[in-house]
């Protein structure tokens, strides 16, 4: 298969490189120079800086990964032209084309897999699994907590100019870090309603936020809350789950997952089990098993895991907490069509 690379920044060069471990060798990247990367790419393969020379490479598959506000202009292209869509998240900073986008994937036939990567940690699976089997009882609260150094991020450039930390290129932290509203929603469904707290606290000279505070409300008895922030140093990422029948907490960077079971026979007695599964360290393994399912997806092996009426979802969530922000109010999540 022919694939098309749009954006070569650093989530680029993965991708590039986990389609080559995967036996993929007929790939083209499109880049238009702005990347804060050296120019060398430590990749043999094929430079255009022509989009339309690059799409008459007729690819099967597009792979966007250039910055969030340019997302839905190529991708629109691509699929008109009929091509496969691996695009990365957040789907887009506005809603503005999603509508269009949405109607030519249909019109079109073409697979679309949002790149919510985090769906494919065995964090996150295993605990997908246990809410399945009832292990947890009833789930009553999740709480997320994410705080990264912006800029230890990317230590070769400038952070400011970034997309991450530009609103122009649909930074911040709602849209940058909304993984937890994807695996929130896969984990629990899809929430109704915001409640949001978003501020520039920090000392990092951004034009977007750099601390959110996000309440989820759904419309069964649970709640969830996340906590989102380009400040902390050293990092967390951190998942509690609270049920009827015991607790979970995940420690991304740690690597570790522990499960509290709740002993029927009384209410103080518990047994904490624990479970090693992979670090920061190792987080290319989610990027590789995402990659390999996006393969399946094209050759009608499976359906997508991250569809891109999920990718729309998430999109609406920190949409409307940056409302929900703004106004004050509780605001609701407008249904994905």
């Amino acid at each position: 298969m022919k694939f098309l690379i749009i954006g070569f920044g650093s989530i680029g060069r993965r991708h590039a490189q986990n389609l080559i471990d995967l036996g993929e060798t007929d790939l083209l990247v499109y880049r238009t120079g702005h990347s804060t990367l050296p120019l060398e790419m430590h990749l043999d393969l094929p430079v255009e800086t022509d989009l339309e020379r690059a799409l008459a490479f007729r690819p099967d598959a597009v792979i966007v990964c250039n910055p969030t506000a340019l997302h839905l202009p190529v991708s629109l292209r691509a699929v008109r032209q009929g091509c496969h869509l691996f695009l990365e998240k957040p789907i887009s900073h506005t809603l503005e084309g999603v509508d269009e986008l949405q109607r030519l994937v249909e019109q079109k036939g073409v697979k679309v897999l949002v790149g919510f990567q985090y769906r494919f940690h065995p964090a996150i699976q295993t605990i997908r699994s246990w809410l399945r089997e009832g292990k947890l009882g009833r789930p009553l609260w999740a709480r997320v907590h994410w705080g990264e150094y912006l800029p230890d991020w990317h230590p070769w450039e400038d952070y400011r100019r970034s997309y991450s930390a530009r609103r122009d290129l649909g930074g911040g932290v709602l849209l940058t870090l909304c993984h937890p509203f994807d695996y929130l929603h896969d984990l629990f469904g899809k929430a109704t309603h915001v409640s949001a707290c978003v501020g520039m606290i920090g000392d990092l000279e951004l034009d977007v936020e750099d601390t959110a505070e996000v309440i989820l409300h759904y419309a069964h008895r649970f709640m969830a809350s996340v906590h989102l922030d380009y400040l902390q140093r050293p990092a967390s990422h951190t998942l509690e789950i609270y049920g009827t029948r015991g607790k979970v907490t995940w420690n991304y960077h740690q690597g570790l997952l522990e499960f509290h079971p709740i002993d029927a026979e009384s209410e103080l007695g518990s047994r904490l089990l624990t479970f090693s599964v992979p670090a920061h360290s190792e987080r290319n393994e989610m990027y590789r098993a995402e990659m390999a399912h996006f393969l399946r997806v094209i050759r009608g092996e499976e359906p997508p895991a991250c569809s891109l009426e999920d990718g729309i979802y998430a999109l609406r969530v920190a949409l409307a907490a940056h409302q929900a922000a703004t106004t004050g109010v509780k605001t609701p999540i407008s249904p994905t069509p």
